[in-house]
């Protein structure tokens, strides 16, 4: 360390982490806002959590060393100046503009406001069944979760701190605590997730929500910290070998960022704990400011990013939630979500920018109307009156926006209404018709029938039939020889499927999968309710596997299948689909329904969660499965299979002796 450098108590940062800042938020903007640029993306808040750790921890020891003691109540309050004034402003801001929008955008809204308001975001949203990896129909903070899991860390580490260093133990006894309690949660996280593409990720999002289950980041910064006491600016440990470390590190972590994905069970098995680890190295790597690394990260554009990087990251989410909303038939994996994320960019960083200057820093600085009151009286009354104003019109809107806020969203109630379509058409037939009339209720007018035996008409010789031309199609199935099997896209869609086929026998609940598929086809061959033709139409909510799929045909057996493509802004889709065109490939009596290329120019036609189709999408929806069937039903008859007796079509044949 450069005897010439004033000490880090004194400047009140440590070397770097501003740096790491920058990188861990501008991971996070490329994921969100760039669909498809950084797929891992969401391991920067990872690194936000180490570096956290790591920097509350650290000013936890140098109060203690300092004063002999940490005032918790001090420490809470610093804590509340540095992030609920830029947090109530997004809030505030972004309800406000949500209310005059309106729609899918505020469902959910009172829940929202009450995580955000208790920093309990994460569990509110375990509670109300919410998916961090259901990037369709996004709440507006829903990002929130990650605060509320630091909120939670800094209302409880401050005190095992004061506990910890009230016993007589050694060093390595204080960094061995957190650790434990590190590897814990990870392999928690590891244990819980499962496999998002089975389950439609409701386990990996509750384990990823959970400050239990993904609080490692934080413990693993705070036990760094135990064990270097970094205000105190001792020897870098890794000396010469800072820069190629720290490079090393860093690269690491985008490595991480690149090669994994939300859905993907590596990122809970290991891959957002290496990014922990490779941020711990890349900290102490940063810790020799004199080297090359050090130097770097201490850049004026990179410490820019870092110091406003709170801002961005409460800014950029509800902006492009928002933005969506306002452009519902964007394609959220094309340049179109491209061209929205550029434009959120650019006004998170305008609205941090001003956010920081104007609120944060004030308000930390207890100086929010000191240039009001450098200019005197009157310009500070105006000063107070225009900013009570504005708290009061941004309250309004937060409570307009929660009176406003619809009980389901739009794709709920479209789920909802083709669930009292199949309800109704399940209805037994005839109920409420009127019955046969009988010989006695035929009217007195009308002639009675004679007793008389009539004479046998002649018998008329038929018309012997004409071919029929070669180009008629032939023709297709009935509805009460269909039965379809799928997920809750299928039941959105079902009103049309039972206009289109009638008697068509839906079975179709919401989180259906293909692995589920075989056994609810033996179950309904069991009970002699599997029809010649069978639909199945699922893939929204999982990846579809070959074996699964092997697994159907065989439960299918020899009857028609149509199997429909899922198309939803998810990143098993692709796969799942070109293996179904495969398989269909594969077997002469297997037929897709392309409905993901049907509707992919057409995403106006469905919910604003871009999966669920209304009425003009479902109509698409039917009649991509009718000419399925068409095709199916136009396939010319096998060839019989040959005659063992016949030489020229059995070329083993013997002449019997």
């Amino acid at each position: 360390m450069s005897s010439s450098a004033p000490p880090l108590a004194l400047r009140g940062r440590l070397p770097g982490l501003d740096a790491l800042r920058a990188l861990a938020v501008l991971l996070v903007l490329g994921y969100h806002l760039f669909p498809g640029l950084i797929p891992g993306g969401f391991v920067g808040v990872d690194v936000f959590f180490v570096v956290s750790g790591y920097l509350i921890t650290a000013l936890l020891l140098h109060e203690r060393r300092r004063t002999g003691r940490i005032a918790l109540r001090a420490f809470w309050a610093r804590r509340a100046r540095r992030l609920l004034p830029a947090l109530a402003l997004v809030v505030m801001s972004t309800a406000t503009l949500a209310s005059l929008i309106g729609g899918d955008v505020l469902v959910g809204m009172g829940w929202q406001l009450l995580g955000a308001a208790t920093f309990t975001s994460n569990w509110v949203a375990i509670s109300a069944g919410s998916s961090y990896l259901d990037q369709t129909s996004p709440e507006l903070f829903r990002h929130l979760w990650s605060l509320s899991v630091e909120e939670q860390f800094y209302l409880l580490w401050p005190i095992v701190v004061i506990a910890l260093l009230a016993l007589p133990l050694r060093r390595w006894m204080l960094v061995a605590l957190p650790l434990a309690i590190a590897a814990w949660s990870a392999l928690a996280m590891a244990a819980a997730a499962g496999d998002p593409a089975l389950d439609g990720g409701a386990a990996a999002s509750a384990a990823y929500l959970s400050t239990l289950t993904h609080g490692f980041g934080l413990l693993a910064g705070a036990a760094l910290a135990l064990g270097r006491d970094p205000l105190t600016q001792p020897r870098a440990l890794l000396g010469r070998a800072s820069t190629p470390v720290g490079v090393a590190a860093v690269a690491g972590v985008v490595a991480v960022a690149l090669s994994t994905s939300i859905d993907d069970p590596s990122a809970y098995r290991g891959g957002m704990a290496l990014a922990v680890a490779l941020t711990v190295v890349a900290i102490l790597a940063l810790e020799r400011r004199e080297s090359l690394a050090a130097r770097a990260a201490e850049s004026s554009p990179l410490v820019w990013v870092g110091e406003r990087s709170y801002g961005l990251y409460l800014w950029h989410w509800p902006l492009w939630v928002l933005g969506l909303a306002l452009v519902p038939g964007l394609d959220r994996t094309g340049s179109g979500a491209w061209g929205l994320g550029a434009a959120v960019l650019a006004l998170s960083v305008l609205l941090a920018a001003l956010s920081y200057r104007f609120v944060e820093l004030p308000i930390r600085r207890r100086e929010l109307l000191a240039p009001a009151r450098a200019a005197g009286g009157k310009r500070e009354g105006a000063a107070v009156a225009t900013v009570a104003v504005a708290l009061a019109l941004l309250v309004a809107g937060t409570g307009a926006a929660l009176q406003r806020s619809p009980a389901t969203s739009e794709a709920a109630d479209l789920i909802t209404a083709g669930q009292l379509a199949v309800d109704t058409a399940e209805q037994p037939r005839g109920a409420g018709t009127s019955p046969s009339p009988s010989p006695d209720s035929v009217p007195a007018t009308a002639p009675r029938p004679s007793t008389e035996p009539e004479p046998e008409p002649e018998p008329e010789l038929e018309p012997e039939p004409e071919p029929a031309p070669e180009d008629t199609p032939a023709p297709l199935p009935t509805g009460d020889q269909i039965i379809a099997f799928g997920d809750s896209v299928m039941l959105a869609a079902a009103p049309a499927l039972i206009d289109e086929f009638p008697g068509i026998a839906v079975d179709a609940t919401v989180g259906r999968q293909m692995w589920s598929m075989p056994e609810v086809i033996e179950e309904a061959a069991a009970a002699g309710a599997l029809r010649d033709v069978v639909i199945i139409g699922v893939g929204a909510n999982g990846l579809i596997s070959q074996s699964d799929l092997d697994r159907v045909i065989g439960a299918v057996g020899d009857r028609k299948l149509v199997v429909v493509t899922a198309s939803a802004p998810r990143g098993w889709i692709d796969e799942s689909n070109t293996r179904l065109h495969e398989t269909a490939r594969a077997h002469r009596t297997v037929e897709v329904a392309d409905w993901d290329a049907t509707i992919s120019g057409r995403l106006d036609l469905l919910a604003g969660d871009q999966v669920h189709p209304g009425p003009t999408g479902s109509a698409l929806y039917s009649g991509e499965i009718r000419e399925a069937l068409q095709r199916l039903a136009d396939l010319p008859p096998l060839p019989p299979p040959p005659d063992p007796n016949r030489y020229d079509e059995n070329p083993n044949w013997q002449r019997p002796v």
